[in-house]
């Protein structure tokens, strides 16, 4: 009976092998080990269509801040095609930081396909980052939304230390504006209205937690204090 159940699960594109003398495992196929061979070759997938579609909603390629030596602050790329490693990405920045560095009346670049739309304030400057035929218009409303949002959370302090200081709402700025690409808001005062609400639900909780643990100790002296006087 043992013999037939092993002849009954070994077939011409398997192996079995004797786990124990009562025990058989059926080892992986050669079809699943070419299956798995081709998955792993897969390439990352590139979350926007940012070139070949002109009626795609993925209309900013990354947000970029640098400071005055060219060195990023912040930095949030959406294509992943153009933009997939770390490398590439700080080639580009300096590139980028190198052309606009020189001509700051200018506010818009096009550089290696990608129009590039930016403002310097201080030792800051921000570049919102499109593709060629991406209506500039468009990514200026982004770019002003971003430094009026900042603007409004640094009380007009735009700056460096300033915004390291305020990095977390800052981020928060960027991802209430843009999503994977896709433009959510352009409009300043809902942005740092969303990032307010949001920060004054982390400090309600902390808040609260702290209460409670104030109430619970609060309680346990009372208690300590009547015990002592019966």
């Amino acid at each position: 009976m043992l013999g037939f159940f092993r002849s009954f699960y070994c077939t011409n594109d398997t192996t079995c092998e004797e786990d124990s003398p009562n025990i058989y495992y059926q080892k992986e196929s050669t079809s699943q080990r070419v299956i798995q061979e081709a998955d792993s070759k897969v390439e990352p997938y590139n979350m926007g269509n940012f070139d070949n579609d002109p009626t795609s909603l993925y209309s900013v390629k990354g947000i970029v801040i640098l400071d005055q030596d060219g060195n990023r602050v912040i930095g949030k790329y959406f294509d992943h095609a153009a933009f997939g490693t770390t490398k590439e990405q700080k080639a580009f920045e300096k590139s980028m930081f190198q052309k606009t560095s020189r001509n700051s009346s200018a506010e818009i670049l096009l550089l290696d396909g990608v129009t590039c739309i930016y403002r310097s304030n201080v030792d800051l400057y921000m570049y919102v980052l499109g593709s060629s035929r991406e209506n500039e218009l468009i990514l200026e409303s982004v770019l002003n939304c971003l430094y009026d949002a900042i603007s409004t959370v640094l009380r007009k302090n735009v700056e460096k230390k300033a915004l390291v200081d305020a990095m977390d709402t800052c981020i928060l700025i960027l991802d209430e504006i843009c999503d994977e690409g896709i433009i959510m808001e352009t409009d300043p005062q809902a942005v740092v209205q969303r990032c307010a609400l949001k920060g004054d639900e982390v400090m309600f909780s902390d808040q609260s937690f702290s209460q409670v643990g104030m109430s619970f100790i609060e309680s346990a002296n009372k208690q300590f204090k009547w015990s002592l006087l019966k």
